[in-house]
């Protein structure tokens, strides 16, 4: 388990600290994750990122011929937005930026938000994701990232090394991607800071195949057998969904094709024990006529504790097995002796730019704007009651951080209004709430929540002369439709949207009847509160669940369960006069 620590929900913040510290030499601490120092040319940078809770990746591969900055989430939770446009706007050196991160819902959302708000500033931004793990769907498009992360991050790190221009790296990146497959296995789950238990157990004697690097099971368990057995369950895996392309399936004149090859520990699984495991992988690729090129046996795609491993190909051409073997020097990860010399550190001067000043609220405005302080800090309150069971929810089929990034993302909201000051109008108040929201909590229940926020505030603006019910009704309908253009959930995928959906139709029906705001949302918090009961039967088909279906049925989902409890929580306050 993880022992050491001072604060568990700062746990994230302070191994950064430390590890910023102790590389000094070669990076910088920025806020939300590290930059690379700098040498003589300019380059495109490489950026980077996801949760905590996977070193090396991924503040330890920041440095020459790999990544030119890291953005660092919670744990397991995606960074923000705000912290993905901090990295890379540090890390940019004016040849443009390349935003690269395993396929997960949360981190599509934020690393996206920031690649608009860094387009629109006139740095040309490009997306690679990776999607390389066969054991989580049979389309590639669906797939999420393990640890494949590693080869597909090291060939762009090289380009960019290289000197190439950002139309290269982004298609040396999608053609990485395109040839990586990984398929891994957990042995034991892994224990988040603080915690008494892990997100998971395996029965003893078997295996959760198909793991996922988030603290999720594997899709199903099986016996466990010898090193033998499992290198060729890991093989079979992989080579089941080989590339399709000719130069990636043979070598040319009947040689056998050659590959990048990973054996990753996830933690707590012994070097000796992967090097033994590399012994049995290594003649079952040379008998598929795959030959292994700079095999990378160690951890290097992490998941905390996590007992268990991965293995991933990449299958090369010319140019890729040249990037593949290019010299790096980072932190984790050195090849070929790199050197740091005349390196030196960004500008990280004006990330921290102060806010806009509030707006003067109308005489209606300034009397509302107590009733959404009280529904912020009640919506803390709430969260922090029910943070455990919350957690427990989600780590059913999912990573578990649920609740922990829920009240993170709610105690930043209500500090962040509560720092706005009591002159401030319910826009304003509910804006900054929103953006400190998605901030602090990460992952995909932070950019949903965060995006919700700001477009209820946006709905109301400050200045009006009255607000009515009706008013309340489209600033939940902002809400909502914010959710459903981030999300693309629609109701049965057992999301979210299963419970907002129903809370929404039966407020605006109440309203539209004449009955009180106050009993309107009564009514509408019931109807969600039963909705989100109801996702229990629900088969999921998005977010981290979707590949763990099965254990998913059975219990609710955790979205549509803290939603319920946040919209019952806040028909207990005092209705707003209205007209």
């Amino acid at each position: 388990m993880t022992t050491l620590f001072n604060d568990p929900s700062e746990f994230a913040d302070d191994q950064l600290a430390g590890f910023a510290d102790l590389y000094s030499d070669r990076l910088v601490a920025v806020p939300g994750g590290v930059v690379a120092h700098r040498g003589e040319q300019p380059l495109v940078a490489v950026v980077v990122g996801g949760g905590s809770g996977h070193y090396p990746a991924f503040a330890g591969l920041v440095g020459p011929g790999f990544a030119s900055g890291a953005v660092v989430g919670n744990i397991f939770t995606s960074p923000s937005a705000a912290q993905v446009y901090s990295v890379a706007k540090a890390a940019d050196q004016g040849r443009g930026v390349v935003l690269t991160f395993g396929n997960y819902a949360g981190d599509v959302m934020n690393f996206g938000i920031a690649a608009e708000r860094l387009r629109r500033e006139g740095i040309d931004t490009r997306v690679v994701l990776v999607t390389d793990d066969v054991a989580s769907s049979p389309s590639e498009e669906q797939r999420r990232g393990i640890a494949g992360d590693f080869t597909v991050f090291k060939a762009m790190g090289a380009a960019a090394a290289a000197g190439h221009d950002l139309d290269d790296v982004e298609r040396v990146g999608r053609a990485a991607n395109a040839a990586t497959r990984s398929f891994g296995v957990a042995f034991s789950g892994c224990t988040m800071p603080g915690a008494a238990a892990p997100l998971f157990t395996v029965p003893a004697g078997n295996m959760g195949v198909g793991l996922g690097i988030h603290g999720e099971p594997g899709i199903h368990d099986a016996p466990l057998g010898t090193a033998r057995e499992l290198a060729k369950l890991l093989v079979d895996g992989v080579l089941a969904a080989r590339p399709s392309t000719r130069l990636q399936t043979a070598g040319e004149h009947g040689a056998p094709a050659r590959a990048a090859v990973v054996v990753n520990g996830l933690g707590t699984t012994k070097y000796e024990e992967l090097f033994l495991l590399w012994g049995s992988i290594a003649p079952l690729l040379r008998e598929a006529a795959i030959e292994p090129v700079d095999v990378e046996v160690g951890e290097l795609v992490t998941s905390l504790d996590m007992g268990g491993t991965s293995l991933t190909l990449m299958w090369l051409d010319d140019e890729l097995e040249s990037l593949w073997s290019a010299p790096a020097y980072t932190p984790a990860y050195r090849k070929d002796g790199g050197v740091i010399a005349g390196l030196r550190p960004a500008d990280v001067a004006g990330l921290d730019a102060a806010a806009d000043d509030a707006p003067s609220p109308s005489a209606a405005g300034a009397a509302l704007a107590p009733l959404v302080m009280a529904g912020l800090r009640t919506i803390s309150e709430v969260i922090a009651a029910n943070e455990i069971e919350l957690g427990r929810i989600d780590a059913v089929a999912g990573d578990g951080d649920h609740g922990r990034g829920m009240r993170r993302g709610a105690e930043a909201a209500l500090a962040a209004a509560t720092a706005a000051g009591s002159l401030c109008g319910p826009a304003w108040l509910l804006t900054r709430a929103g953006r400190a929201w998605a901030a602090q909590a990460g992952g995909t229940s932070g950019v949903l929540w965060g995006a919700g926020l700001e477009a209820a505030g946006a709905s109301l603006t400050d200045e009006r002369e009255q607000y009515t019910a009706a008013d309340a009704v489209a600033a939940v309908d902002a809400f909502a439709s914010a959710l459903l253009d981030l999300g693309r959930a629609e109701i049965g995928d057992k999301t979210i949207v299963d419970a907002l959906v129903p809370f929404a139709e039966a407020l605006a029906r109440g309203v539209d009847r004449g009955e009180p705001l106050h009993d309107a949302w009564r009514t509408a918090a019931f109807a969600a509160t039963k909705a989100a009961e109801a996702t229990a039967v629900l088969s999921p088909k998005r977010g981290r669940a979707r590949p763990l279906a099965e254990k998913s049925i059975g219990t609710p989902d955790a979205g549509a369960t803290s939603f319920g409890l946040i919209v019952d929580a806040l028909a207990g306050l005092a209705a707003p006069q209205t007209t």
